[in-house]
């Protein structure tokens, strides 16, 4: 296991498990979370070790969301210049391109989400393949309650998980989501009755796809990820070119083996990724 100020990272059995470790604070995002959390991501992609990532935290909530004190001090909202404004676009830009790590991450991400799940918790788990909840759990979109629009991918991922309408509810009035609406809504997979049995669902959720070929996965991942933005026309042509790119005769014998013979299925890992900026 490894641990920095923010989290901890475990490996079992090519799952990978990301656990928030600052509940005497909430686990809210300062950012030392942001770097620590962009360092890590990186780290999971570019090994392709893992096959799946649970996310899942500590104490009474998942994450109360960004840390107020840091628009105080850490980080400088210039509204008095144009160019202030415009360096707020690119603060913005460089936040949102953490989370969007999550969506293209090459493995499924799974989050198991207790308590509150507020504010920058909600752009956080939305980038997520799958979330898990306790019952105690809520989601809130937390920024209209102190005077500003969620900005880091809730508005935009939301409307594609949840009906329209109860995102315009949430965004414009700040109210809870429970658990339980957030499962009927299609937010959520599943609710538990507690914090450690959601982990234990997420975990196992995890392992049943790491137990697939990675390619097959990644290429699903891929797959899915693009229907959601284009039309079906444009999504089936994308699937024929992908799958000629993955396609795998000895996986296919391989599952079904392994399907017969009830036993685990030996597959390839991902090639492990060298940055191109890093060769030479």
């Amino acid at each position: 296991m490894t641990a920095t100020t923010c989290f901890s990272l475990s490996s079992t059995d090519n799952v990978a498990h990301l656990v928030m470790s600052r509940p005497g604070e909430l686990n809210t995002m300062n950012p030392t979370f942001w770097r620590e959390l962009d360092e890590v991501l990186t780290q999971i992609h570019t090994q392709g070790t893992a096959r799946a990532l649970v996310i899942s935290s500590t104490g009474k909530h998942f994450s109360a969301g960004m840390s107020l004190e840091t628009f105080a001090g850490a980080i400088s909202m210039d509204d008095q210049s144009p160019e202030g404004r415009a360096a707020i676009f690119d603060l913005l830009t460089d936040m949102q391109g953490t989370f969007t790590k999550l969506e293209n991450l090459r493995i499924p991400v799974i989050c198991a989400i207790q308590g509150g799940c507020i504010g920058g918790a909600v752009d956080m788990v939305t980038a997520a393949c799958i979330r898990y909840a306790s019952a105690d759990a809520f989601f809130c979109i937390q920024e209209i309650n102190i005077g500003m629009v969620a900005d880091v991918g809730t508005l935009q991922r939301l409307p594609k998980l949840i009906p329209f309408a109860v995102v315009k509810e949430m965004a414009y009035t700040g109210r809870r989501l429970p658990a339980a609406r957030a499962m009927a809504y299609g937010l959520v997979n599943e609710v538990f009755d507690t914090h450690e049995a959601t982990v234990a669902a997420a975990l196992q959720c995890a392992q049943e796809i790491a137990s697939k070929p990675p390619v097959a996965i990644w290429g699903t991942k891929q797959a899915v990820n693009y229907a959601r933005d284009h039309s079906v026309e444009d999504s089936l042509r994308q699937m024929g070119w992908l799958q000629g790119a993955v396609w795998s005769n000895a996986h296919v014998r391989e599952a079904i083996a392994a399907m017969k013979e009830k036993r685990a299925g030996d597959f390839t890992p991902l090639t492990p990724l060298q940055p191109f900026k890093t060769l030479g």
